[in-house]
Order: C-alpha cells, then sequence, then structure tokens
C-alpha cells in the first residue's frame, strides 16, 4: 500500500461493478457486437478519483482535479493526465506520490507573471531557465501544508528531499494540515 494507506482493506477503495458476473459478461458480449457503448468491468470498477475523494476532500485544493476538466488544460490531460489522482499517485507502489519527475508544472505555468515577487529570482527567470524541480521546493503541489514561503531560492527544500518526502519519507513541508484526511471505519 502506498504511504498513509497501511490500514486500509482492499474493499475500502475496489467496490463490485453493477450486476453479476453473468450480466457483466454478456454486456461486454453486446459492447464487443457493438451493441452498448460502453464495456462493463468485470468483477469490481475500477478506481476513481471520486473514490479517493471521499478521504481526501479538500475544498480549498490548489490543483483540484474537477479544475482540469475544463478544455484550456487539454494538453496537460494529454500528456500527465491531472484530471485522475491516480496518475501521480498510483496506488500499491509503497510510495506517497508515483511520478518519477518533478517538472510537472511546466504543463501549465509556462506563462505564469506574478505581479508582485516574493523570491530573489523571479519566477519569469526560473522559467526561462526551464528550473521546474524549484517549483516543488517552496509549494507544495495540492497546498493542504500550512507553511511560510521561501524568501531566497537557497532557502527552498531540496529536490532529493522532495524526492524522499514522494518516495514515503518525512514531510518536508509541515505536518500541520489545513484538511485533514477522513478516516476509515469498519461500516463507512
Amino acid at each position: 500500500m502506498n504511504t498513509g494507506h497501511e490500514k486500509l482493506l482492499c474493499e475500502d477503495c475496489h467496490v463490485p461493478a453493477d450486476g453479476n458476473l453473468r450480466q457483466q459478461f454478456q454486456a461486454n458480449i453486446q459492447f464487443l457486437l457493438g451493441n452498448r457503448k460502453q464495456y462493463s468491468p468485470v468483477g469490481f470498477r475500477s478506481v476513481s478519483s471520486r473514490d479517493c475523494q471521499q478521504c481526501h476532500d479538500r475544498p480549498t485544493d490548489k490543483h483540484p482535479v474537477s479544475r482540469f476538466l475544463e478544455p484550456r488544460f487539454s494538453k496537460a490531460r494529454a500528456k500527465i493526465s491531472p484530471h485522475q489522482c491516480m496518475s501521480c499517485h498510483k496506488e500499491h507502489q509503497g510510495k506517497r506520490v508515483t511520478t518519477v519527475s518533478q517538472d510537472y508544472c511546466s504543463n501549465c505555468h509556462q506563462k505564469l507573471k506574478l505581479r508582485k515577487e516574493k523570491i530573489d529570482v523571479h519566477h519569469v527567470d526560473l522559467i526561462k531557465q526551464k528550473r521546474w524541480q524549484t517549483c516543488l521546493g517552496c509549494h507544495d503541489y495540492h497546498g493542504n501544508h500550512r507553511m511560510k514561503l521561501k524568501k531566497r531560492l537557497k532557502d527552498i527544500v531540496n529536490e532529493q528531499v522532495i524526492h524522499e518526502y514522494f518516495n514515503g519519507g518525512n514531510d518536508p513541508y509541515s505536518r500541520n494540515k489545513i484538511h485533514k484526511v477522513k478516516e476509515i471505519t469498519p461500516n463507512g
């Protein structure tokens, strides 16, 4: 299980698909014959972002998955699928974040300009230099950590420390979270 999911049971996320096995197979035969528009999951339905949000509800999320369904993010959807939690948090990997690269900010923030810079190296310059790996040194992606932003680039969280955090290591931002994770209890 991924970091933080150690106490979950399979059935906490994996829900049986609609219908019985015979009905599921019949539906898929109809799909293959062209009489049905959608494939029917067999056994269990796929886990979706909606399932993740049952426990990880963040009304103030800086990057909510629903936002990426807007047409202006079509290129980002094609490249990194930010509209799906599992594109970064693929389960059963024993990690916190399964994305290898720390440069995914480049998919949406190429034209970022700030009216008032609060860091010694301006964001425009970091973008020109393609230093996308520095973004996570100051900003956590979901914006769920209570923290003070750094004013000097030399003081940001190190890229290796972020990599360790992704792999299940200590939180380099803050243990103080804005939104707590909903604990799953037996019977719901």
